[in-house]
């Protein structure tokens, strides 16, 4: 874990902290100077996860909590609040995909609500219990983990899919509601990650080493965020492993973005009724 302080003063939530995405954030972030609290179901290897963030010279806590119910999750963060300090950085992490790769209707109905359940209703409990207090103290940020499967059609993975796209309108309605408050929120798919679900999908057993998106660019991603580095790309849907921080400010700088990076139906031309 190192960094450069440039987060220090900052507390930063990450859920699903204690393995893979999460645990790679929460050490990053750490290491660049925030105070991280650490949200997951699994106590043991959330203490692990501090441990690590301590013995570098870092400051967290933890709390146990299922996203997917509301009140853990308010408990939670208030525990988390008392420890470090306020959150200015919300990282909605914590999230479900099927087991199988199958077609829509061969899919367990049961499964499928779990896996919505815990990517959408899990973010939306969050976004309750921090977003407020942000809003009180002028302003802060919120990154959700999404993903390429939330923009493009797939035959399996349905219900992850379904549950990414929403949790796209659930940002974008976030940092439209909280552009005048100065709360933004930002949709970073961290591209193929050995370490994340990619690393246990069938479909992914075969994907040549290069194609899998070092953890350190996703940290690096989100730490820019967390800078105020990326505030013009707010609503937006952003790639680890395909944007760099300083191309997406120069692009910013050079004018209005207008629609781009947002989710939207294209119009087929401008005789469509829809333009």
């Amino acid at each position: 874990m190192s960094g450069s302080g440039a987060l220090e003063g900052q507390v930063a939530l990450v859920t699903g902290a204690s393995r893979g995405i999460g645990r790679a954030l929460a050490l990053g972030l750490a290491g660049r100077g925030a105070r991280v609290g650490l949200l997951a179901r699994s106590g043991d290897a959330l203490e692990r996860v501090r441990a690590a963030v301590e013995d570098a010279g870092g400051r967290a806590a933890t709390a146990v909590a299922d996203v997917t119910d509301a009140g853990a999750v308010r408990d939670a963060v208030a525990a988390l609040e008392a420890a470090l300090g306020p959150v200015d950085l919300l990282v909605n992490n914590a999230g479900l995909i099927e087991g199988a790769e199958v077609p829509v209707w061969e899919g367990d109905p049961a499964e499928w609500w779990r896996v919505v359940e815990a990517n959408v209703r899990g973010p939306y409990h969050l976004v309750r219990a921090v977003v407020p207090g942000m809003l009180a103290r002028g302003g802060g940020r919120v990154v959700d983990v999404s993903s390429g499967f939330g923009v493009r059609d797939t035959v399996p993975y349905s219900a992850y899919a379904a549950s990414k796209a929403a949790l796209l309108r659930l940002g974008g309605s976030l940092a439209l509601a909280g552009e005048e408050h100065g709360v933004r929120c930002f949709e970073v798919a961290p591209g193929l990650v050995r370490e994340g679900m990619a690393g246990s999908m069938p479909m992914w057993a075969d994907a040549p080493p290069e194609r899998f998106t070092p953890l350190e660019r996703v940290v690096d991603l989100v730490a820019a965020v967390a800078q105020g580095r990326l505030d013009a790309w707010s609503g937006r849907y952003l790639r680890a492993d395909r944007d760099d921080p300083a191309a997406l400010e120069a692009r910013a700088a050079a004018g209005p973005l207008g629609g781009a990076r947002a989710l939207r139906v294209v119009p087929w031309g401008p005789d469509d009724p829809l333009a």
